[in-house]
């Protein structure tokens, strides 16, 4: 008796992107992968994001769970090649799988795009192509711009120090800035700006977030520790007491 052939789906995984015409590229990228012979063994090719920008890699993950895949290969498209990436993309799926009772089909992770063999052949084509495209016009002469100042009550910083960074606090960003769009932050309870920071301090609490005015920090966040502090503190007023490091002298540890 043979053992069926397991089902298999490819993710295409990049940053970030919140305009229509980055969702546009991705797309063609799918479309152009399910043509490849190598994507004959895979049945469905999408993409996702590991920032801002939807759908997010866990719910595109959980689609392909729920739809009864087995195997989900993730193929990162990022430059230049993060140093920290894989580490972090480790951890967070990990994480994902132990909140996950049903559990999470094998994960497969891609080589990052300047380890492949046709990279150099990539970059010399664009350069080619380079040597041939028209040269830049000189500015058009452009009416001044102005911008608005948005008033906030609070701001969010989440900390990219390398600590942070390799405890998955990319994911953390992506979840914020997602909820921001999808919950209206910027213009409800006062409204609320977010922004990404360097090392925060408490390097051992990664990842780490701080919300302001109260300078309020947060360690070991998660999505669903995020999901809390914006119900609770952003939307609330009130910063969530258990999640809460306080500033002190002494050392604290993740609880």
């Amino acid at each position: 008796m043979t053992c069926p052939a397991p089902r298999i789906a490819a993710i295409l995984l990049a940053r970030s992107a919140v305009a229509a015409a980055p969702h546009a590229e991705l797309a063609d990228h799918v479309a152009r992968l399910r043509q490849t012979r190598a994507a004959a063994a895979v049945e469905d090719v999408s993409y996702a994001f590991t920032e801002q920008g939807t759908p997010s890699l866990r719910e595109a993950m959980s689609r392909l769970r729920d739809a009864g895949y087995d195997e989900l290969w993730l193929i990162p498209l990022f430059l230049p090649a993060e140093p920290s990436l894989k580490a972090w993309l480790l951890r967070v799926i990990q994480r994902w799988a132990e909140e996950e009772p049903a559990g999470w089909p094998l994960i497969r992770i891609g080589p990052l795009p300047a380890a492949l063999p046709a990279f150099a052949a990539w970059l010399e084509e664009g350069l080619e192509a380079a040597a041939v495209a028209p040269p830049v016009p000189p500015r058009a002469k452009a009416s001044q711009e102005g911008s608005v100042v948005p008033a906030h009550a609070r701001r969010v910083l989440v900390c990219q120090g390398g600590p942070c960074n390799n405890a998955g606090s990319a994911v953390l960003w992506g979840h914020l800035r997602n909820a921001q769009a999808r919950l209206d932050l910027r213009n409800v309870a006062g409204g609320t700006m977010s922004a990404k920071t360097t090392c925060l301090g408490p390097c051992n609490l990664a990842p780490v977030i701080q919300v302001y005015p109260e300078g309020s920090y947060y360690g070991g966040v998660d999505e669903a520790m995020l999901d809390r502090i914006i119900a609770e503190h952003i939307l609330e007023g009130e910063p969530v007491a258990d999640l809460v490091y306080e500033p002190a002298r002494h050392k604290q540890y993740l609880r």
